[in-house]
């Protein structure tokens, strides 16, 4: 667990924690009772969780629900004691059973994401088009969006590839996708995101065109192997895996020869598009000048 966090809501803090190998926030369940029920100090907000607590052990709740995580947190006094904890999943459906008017913002937004899923299952496409809708809304360009959904098609490949011989969803797909980042990039997935200042963000949507397209070649290359060696379980997917990252690592590097930089950038999506901008900006300050000066 890394060091612990405070984060505000309404200036008021919430102690959070980061579990860098789960890549999963935890959020003092206290402090957030604290902030949505109004609470004047500790002890109120204490006591109004262990209330609700109760109340969902005895409405049936789920025991991943009511079982929260405990992790030592620093106090208003200085001392560092265990208080519960909860991810994001869980805080949401804690939230879900506070009667607060602050608490039905997160309500109706996760009715909204509830909605949105069932109709993305009815019609896929949807799932498409609201991706390429946010990727635009977060200010990326046409290029970079066109990049990025082929590699979600390609990654959806590469996975129904992995389905079908012998490896599980979850932590397998973590292992083979690791094997595949660091043969082309000479990385570890954690290594990539700490180079670029992530943790919970998806790599991918902070990576350049070239990165994208370089990531894209390892996964599309470690299918097209999968289904023609027929690898089974994960110790073969394994080497399959490298040898497709392997592809697409020769590739960086020719590149990398020819053009005298890395293609492995720090930058993350924020950065990213501040180049951008700033590139425009200043294309378009040449060709007013040059007008001007053509007048």
């Amino acid at each position: 667990m890394s060091e612990e966090h405070i984060q505000f809501f309404e200036d008021q803090t919430i102690r959070t924690a980061w579990d860098e190998e789960q890549e999963e926030w935890y959020f003092s369940v206290v402090d957030v009772m604290g902030v949505l029920t109004e609470q004047k100090d500790a002890r109120g907000a204490s006591t109004y969780w262990a209330v609700t607590k109760k109340r969902l052990k005895e409405e049936g709740a789920n025991k991943l629900l009511t079982n929260c995580k405990q992790l030592k947190m620093t106090a208003r006094d200085g001392k560092r004691r265990l208080t519960d904890v909860a991810n994001v999943e869980q805080l949401l459906r804690i939230i879900q059973s506070i009667p607060s008017k602050k608490a039905e913002p997160f309500k109706l937004w996760l009715a909204q994401v509830g909605r949105e899923r069932i109709e993305e299952t009815i019609d896929p496409e949807l799932t498409i088009d609201r991706a390429l809708e946010e990727y635009s809304k977060l200010g990326y360009d046409a290029e970079w969006i066109n990049q990025r959904l082929q590699t979600i098609r390609a990654r959806k490949e590469l996975t129904d590839a992995w389905q079908s011989h012998g490896v599980k969803e979850g932590k397998e797909y973590a292992i083979l996708t690791d094997e595949i980042t660091k043969a082309w990039s000479g990385m570890s997935t954690r290594q990539y995101k700490n180079l670029k200042g992530l943790k919970k963000e998806n790599l991918r949507d902070n990576m350049s065109t070239l990165e994208l397209a370089l990531n894209m070649l390892a996964e599309a290359t470690t299918t097209e192997l999968t289904n023609v060696k027929n690898p089974q379980g994960l110790e073969e997917n394994q080497e399959v895996a490298r040898e497709g990252g392997r592809v697409a690592g020769n590739a960086r590097l020719e590149i990398e020869a020819s053009t005298g930089t890395s293609v492995i950038t720090s930058k993350n999506a924020r950065q990213l598009q501040s180049t951008v901008i700033g590139m425009i900006e200043e294309i378009a300050t040449s060709v007013e000048t040059s007008k001007g000066e053509g007048q």
